[in-house]
């Protein structure tokens, strides 16, 4: 099987399919062929009976993927809800199966994987299935993104220490600027408390990118994520 990372976050809205794209670079960088997948995405655009899967599409777009994006997003739903919230209201079960089918034909094909789960890690995919069990099922170490402001300390502890107390190897944070830079005083200070109290590394800080073509992606992975960290985890 490829190895590679499972990418949660502290919330929604923080920012991870950037991160994971970021990460495809990174991996890229340092020699390895991979690609990304989004396994549940809800909130998809319909295009007649269609639906469209755009973090999906974004990630088969920088990763340079041949694969449809059925096997990116296996799992779509037009509610911008959690899966479990979203699969009650549209009569659609979630396909552990395929999307696990999905992730094994990747897997096969690419010598990384980074897989965006949806939310943060207890987000509810079934009634009794989680993003926690969904991360425990694909074995892969974790990458927490968190955001940069006032109340990342404790959502982004809670989440860590959480994630290792369920077993889980956490390979690190990523602190996310999924906006403009607000110059705060909380965003100054945060990512060296961070440092201080984390049971796992800072693997970088991301900046604001207003242009998220390929190459503006890859210069900001070159100058701000620490490639050693992530490098530990491939070979």
């Amino acid at each position: 099987m490829a190895k590679g990372f499972f990418i949660t976050g502290t919330d929604t809205g923080v920012g991870k399919t950037v991160i994971t794209v970021a990460l495809i670079k990174a991996i890229g960088l340092l020699g390895l062929r991979a690609c990304g997948m989004k396994p549940i995405e809800t909130g998809c655009i319909k295009e007649g009976d269609i639906l469209v899967s755009s973090d999906g599409m974004f990630i088969k777009t920088i990763a340079h993927m041949d694969q449809t994006v059925k096997y990116i997003s296996p799992c779509c739903f037009e509610s911008p809800l959690a899966p479990m919230a979203a699969s009650e209201i549209e009569g659609i079960p979630v396909n552990l199966e395929e999307i696990k089918r999905a992730y094994r034909e990747l897997s096969e094909t690419y010598k990384a994987v980074v897989v965006e789960g949806i939310g943060g890690l207890l987000v509810p995919i079934k009634r009794d299935y989680f993003v926690l069990d969904l991360a425990k099922d694909f074995g892969l170490p974790i990458i927490v993104v968190s955001r940069p402001g006032l109340g990342t300390l404790n959502h982004t502890m809670l989440t860590v220490n959480y994630a290792i107390k369920e077993g889980l190897n956490v390979a690190g944070i990523i602190i996310n600027y999924n906006y403009p830079p607000k110059d705060t005083i909380d965003e100054e200070t945060n990512p060296d408390i961070m440092k201080q109290i984390s049971p796992v590394p800072i693997i970088g800080v991301f900046p604001f990118l207003r242009d998220l073509e390929s190459h503006t992606i890859e210069k900001a992975v070159v100058k701000n994520l620490d490639l050693e960290i992530i490098k530990k985890y491939l070979f």
